[in-house]
């Protein structure tokens, strides 16, 4: 009998600890619940103190991941084998996102920081009423160049990427919406386009760039142009700025004939472990002084009203990052294409990077 009982205090032992690790293992794997909060969002997108503020104040624990692009998201959410109780996606994998039933409802009355989010960043078209998403930061995509390189190259068009003296001095950020936006816009096309003689006539007008694109690259792109390993590069503005911060001969310009304007948002998705944890984190980064202190780390734009009152007047008077509204009405944002057509993107800009090759 003796031995029994120590039989069966063993497993019992050896049970506990299996399902101790198993919840330890499905932490570190995002399968949030009771007091922890699982975050999915970019790379190097939040001031890891503001993570450790929270956790300070609430008593809830963190796991942070990270992606890189809005489909490596978006296929790993629509897997669901992963739960995350908050995800910043942006304006187009938001539509996506809702279309697909993949997001819950916010209850605003969890939400009063919401009050400080400019009334220009709400009720936009891929979230109308702000039902499923509340602005994080935006921004714009544009050229940034260095003068002393450029040789006195005017680089207010689209267009100037193509003059000769720019031979394989451009590197292009690996994105199929930005590079062939960029491309319709110099055509006078929108980013959202379509047509496909539009499309052919986008793709055939890149790879006469060809000559000049020093490379097409993902990250490595601001260390790369803050080195001066080339003196043009199409970037977000918020990479433009990190750039300028680390090598001040740079500027930044949005093209006049019209570029992409991009909003990221916190939201909740469906199957979220733990929703009042993630309605505390959202209101908590909508508070000013929390929104003041992540958007100098970040570098990226803030829709959030009383924090720019609290930022220095160079981030938040620049105009090349807070631009005025004569700038801000010729930009798009890029739309839900849909699978086919944004496959078909993705195809054409595949294309070019082969061409390129």
């Amino acid at each position: 009998m003796k031995q029994l009982v120590n039989t069966f205090l063993a497993i019992l032992i050896v049970a506990f600890g299996l399902m101790f690790l198993a919840s330890r293992l499905n932490s570190a794997e995002g399968y949030s619940g009771g007091n922890t909060l699982t975050i999915y969002n970019w790379g190097d997108y939040i001031d890891p103190e503001l993570l450790e503020q929270f956790q300070e104040e609430t008593g809830i624990t963190v796991i942070y991941q990270t992606f890189d692009s809005n489909e490596a998201m978006l296929t790993k959410v629509e897997q669901g084998g992963t739960v995350f109780d908050v995800v910043v996606p942006s304006d187009y994998a938001i539509a996506k996102m809702r279309e697909e039933n993949l997001l819950l409802p916010l209850d605003h009355s969890k939400l009063p920081n919401l009050a400080n989010i400019g009334s220009k960043f709400m009720d936009l078209s891929f979230d109308p009423g702000n039902l499923y998403s509340v602005p994080y930061f935006w921004g714009t995509v544009g050229i940034i160049y260095n003068p002393e390189m450029t040789e006195g190259i005017d680089f207010s068009s689209w267009n100037s990427l193509w003059d000769k003296r720019l031979d394989n001095n451009i590197f292009l950020v690996d994105g199929a919406r930005e590079v062939m936006g960029m491309a319709l816009n110099s055509l006078h096309y929108s980013v959202n386009d379509r047509n496909e003689e539009h499309l052919q006539e986008a793709l055939a007008k890149l790879n006469r760039l060809s000559p000049n694109v020093k490379a097409i690259v993902g990250d490595e792109i601001k260390m790369l142009l803050a080195n001066e390993e080339a003196a043009v590069g199409i970037v977000w503005s918020g990479d433009a700025s990190e750039i300028m911060d680390e090598n001040d001969k740079l500027d930044y310009v949005v093209p006049e004939e019209g570029s992409n304007i991009w909003f990221d948002n916190m939201v909740i998705p469906r199957g979220a472990a733990n929703i009042e944890g993630a309605h505390e984190f959202i209101n908590f980064m909508l508070r000013p002084d929390v929104a003041a202190q992540n958007t100098e780390y970040v570098g990226y734009s803030t829709p959030n009203v009383p924090a720019l009152d609290l930022l220095p007047e160079d981030i938040s008077g620049d105009e090349r990052f807070y631009p005025p509204a004569e700038i801000t009405d010729r930009l798009e944002v890029y739309d839900n294409l849909g699978k086919r057509m944004l496959a078909h993107y993705n195809e054409l800009f595949l294309k070019f990077k082969m061409n390129k090759k």
